[in-house]
Protein backbone atom coordinates (compact mmCIF):
# COMPACT_ATOMS: atom_id res chain seq x y z
CA UNK A 1 0.00 0.00 0.00
CA UNK A 2 2.47 2.46 0.98
CA UNK A 3 4.33 1.85 -2.20
CA UNK A 4 1.16 2.19 -4.29
CA UNK A 5 0.78 5.32 -2.43
CA UNK A 6 4.63 6.56 -2.75
CA UNK A 7 4.34 5.97 -7.00
CA UNK A 8 0.78 8.16 -7.29
CA UNK A 9 2.75 10.90 -5.06
CA UNK A 10 5.40 10.09 -7.40
CA UNK A 11 3.46 10.92 -10.48
CA UNK A 12 1.02 13.91 -9.39
CA UNK A 13 -1.99 11.16 -9.92
CA UNK A 14 -3.18 12.28 -6.34
CA UNK A 15 -2.20 14.64 -3.54
CA UNK A 16 -0.82 13.94 -0.14
CA UNK A 17 -3.99 15.19 1.32
CA UNK A 18 -6.22 12.41 -0.86
CA UNK A 19 -3.77 9.59 0.35
CA UNK A 20 -4.31 10.56 4.38
CA UNK A 21 -8.39 10.78 4.32
CA UNK A 22 -7.84 6.57 3.18
CA UNK A 23 -7.50 4.87 6.13
CA UNK A 24 -4.71 1.72 5.99
CA UNK A 25 -5.71 -1.36 5.02
CA UNK A 26 -4.75 -3.08 7.78
CA UNK A 27 -6.90 -1.04 10.55
CA UNK A 28 -9.24 -3.33 9.52
CA UNK A 29 -8.08 -6.75 9.80
CA UNK A 30 -9.10 -8.55 12.83
CA UNK A 31 -7.55 -8.51 15.84
CA UNK A 32 -8.01 -11.95 16.37
CA UNK A 33 -6.55 -15.35 14.89
CA UNK A 34 -8.41 -17.05 11.68
CA UNK A 35 -8.38 -20.27 13.84
CA UNK A 36 -11.06 -18.70 15.62
CA UNK A 37 -13.18 -19.01 12.43
CA UNK A 38 -15.45 -21.67 11.51
CA UNK A 39 -13.66 -20.99 8.07
CA UNK A 40 -9.90 -20.49 9.28
CA UNK A 41 -8.39 -21.09 5.49
CA UNK A 42 -11.13 -18.44 4.45
CA UNK A 43 -9.92 -15.70 6.82
CA UNK A 44 -6.66 -16.33 5.64
CA UNK A 45 -6.83 -16.01 1.70
CA UNK A 46 -9.22 -12.71 2.71
CA UNK A 47 -6.40 -11.31 5.27
CA UNK A 48 -3.33 -12.36 2.75
CA UNK A 49 -5.27 -10.51 -0.57
CA UNK A 50 -6.70 -7.93 1.70
CA UNK A 51 -3.98 -4.75 1.06
CA UNK A 52 -4.12 -5.86 -2.80
CA UNK A 53 -8.15 -5.59 -2.81
CA UNK A 54 -7.97 -2.34 -0.67
CA UNK A 55 -5.55 -1.09 -3.25
CA UNK A 56 -7.49 -1.55 -5.89
CA UNK A 57 -10.97 -0.28 -4.16
CA UNK A 58 -9.70 3.06 -3.36
CA UNK A 59 -8.26 2.91 -7.07
CA UNK A 60 -11.93 2.77 -7.97
CA UNK A 61 -12.11 -0.72 -9.26
CA UNK A 62 -15.60 -2.29 -8.52
CA UNK A 63 -15.09 -5.89 -7.66
CA UNK A 64 -12.68 -4.72 -5.43
CA UNK A 65 -14.98 -2.53 -3.76
CA UNK A 66 -17.99 -5.25 -3.49
CA UNK A 67 -15.22 -7.62 -1.95
CA UNK A 68 -14.60 -4.60 0.63
CA UNK A 69 -17.86 -3.30 0.96
CA UNK A 70 -19.07 -6.97 1.92
CA UNK A 71 -16.16 -7.92 4.34
CA UNK A 72 -17.05 -4.66 6.65
CA UNK A 73 -20.75 -5.73 6.61
CA UNK A 74 -19.88 -9.32 7.42
CA UNK A 75 -16.62 -9.44 8.91
CA UNK A 76 -15.39 -11.88 5.92
CA UNK A 77 -15.22 -15.47 8.17
CA UNK A 78 -13.63 -13.12 10.90
CA UNK A 79 -10.87 -11.94 8.78
CA UNK A 80 -11.99 -8.11 9.33
CA UNK A 81 -13.60 -6.45 11.69
CA UNK A 82 -17.69 -5.78 10.84
CA UNK A 83 -17.92 -1.76 10.64
CA UNK A 84 -21.64 -1.74 9.02
CA UNK A 85 -21.44 1.82 8.39
CA UNK A 86 -18.05 1.45 6.51
CA UNK A 87 -19.79 -1.26 4.61
CA UNK A 88 -22.71 0.74 3.33
CA UNK A 89 -20.61 3.89 2.40
CA UNK A 90 -18.63 1.23 0.64
CA UNK A 91 -21.98 0.08 -1.17
CA UNK A 92 -23.65 3.83 -1.49
CA UNK A 93 -19.89 4.30 -3.61
CA UNK A 94 -20.40 1.68 -5.96
CA UNK A 95 -24.31 2.54 -6.65
CA UNK A 96 -23.17 6.28 -7.09
CA UNK A 97 -19.97 5.31 -9.10
CA UNK A 98 -21.58 6.07 -12.29
CA UNK A 99 -19.46 2.72 -13.31
CA UNK A 100 -21.14 0.89 -16.13
CA UNK A 101 -20.99 -2.27 -14.44
CA UNK A 102 -23.01 -1.17 -11.25
CA UNK A 103 -26.00 -3.93 -11.82
CA UNK A 104 -29.57 -4.51 -9.81
CA UNK A 105 -27.60 -6.36 -7.36
CA UNK A 106 -25.78 -3.50 -5.86
CA UNK A 107 -28.34 -0.86 -5.58
CA UNK A 108 -30.40 -4.27 -3.66
CA UNK A 109 -27.61 -4.54 -1.18
CA UNK A 110 -27.75 -0.68 -0.80
CA UNK A 111 -31.38 -0.91 0.26
CA UNK A 112 -30.16 -4.38 2.04
CA UNK A 113 -26.88 -2.76 4.50
CA UNK A 114 -28.18 1.16 4.20
CA UNK A 115 -31.91 0.78 5.11
CA UNK A 116 -33.76 1.14 8.39
CA UNK A 117 -33.19 -2.57 9.20
CA UNK A 118 -30.08 -2.31 8.83
CA UNK A 119 -28.62 0.78 10.48
CA UNK A 120 -30.15 3.67 12.37
CA UNK A 121 -30.88 7.39 11.24
CA UNK A 122 -27.07 8.40 12.24
CA UNK A 123 -25.39 5.43 11.00
CA UNK A 124 -27.20 6.11 7.65
CA UNK A 125 -25.90 9.80 7.39
CA UNK A 126 -22.79 8.83 8.81
CA UNK A 127 -22.69 6.14 5.54
CA UNK A 128 -23.86 8.89 2.91
CA UNK A 129 -21.29 11.25 4.08
CA UNK A 130 -18.54 9.17 4.57
CA UNK A 131 -19.75 7.81 0.86
CA UNK A 132 -19.52 11.66 -0.79
CA UNK A 133 -15.81 11.96 0.96
CA UNK A 134 -14.68 8.47 -0.98
CA UNK A 135 -16.59 9.67 -3.82
CA UNK A 136 -14.93 12.93 -4.12
CA UNK A 137 -11.74 11.10 -3.47
CA UNK A 138 -12.23 8.89 -6.23
CA UNK A 139 -12.76 11.89 -8.50
CA UNK A 140 -16.55 10.74 -9.07
CA UNK A 141 -19.42 14.17 -9.29
CA UNK A 142 -22.62 14.08 -8.87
Amino acid sequence: MQLIAAALLACGCVSLSEVADWPPADSYVAKISCLQSDAAERCEQIRAHWTGLYADAIAGRIESQRTISFCLSTGCDRAIVVLPVLGCAWRQVIAGSHNPKVNDADRANVDRYCGRHALDEAGRKNAGDQSQRWLTLLGVTP
